[in-house]
């Protein structure tokens, strides 16, 4: 459960950080557009991304230390 958690935080949080520096490098060009989507929804979209993935990696040490204290609770 740990390493998907992992996973799954570094992955949206690259993901993430992917999509802010595209749009904002397309915005910094002087486009407003990309495809069907203003680039503002997509820079919030990739924010999003980022936040979702800090969570997952929370929790990823939430229940580390969790099995920790309870591995030393039985000693």
């Amino acid at each position: 459960m740990n390493a998907l958690l992992l996973l799954l935080g570094r992955a949206a949080g690259l993901g993430g950080l992917l999509l802010c520096i595209v749009a904002g490098a397309a915005r910094l060009s002087g486009h407003y557009y990309m495809g069907n989507f203003q680039l503002t929804t997509l820079l919030q979209a990739g924010t999003a991304a980022v936040v979702m993935g800090c969570f997952f990696l929370l929790l990823a040490l939430t229940a580390r230390d969790k099995d920790d204290r309870s591995a030393r609770s039985s000693e």
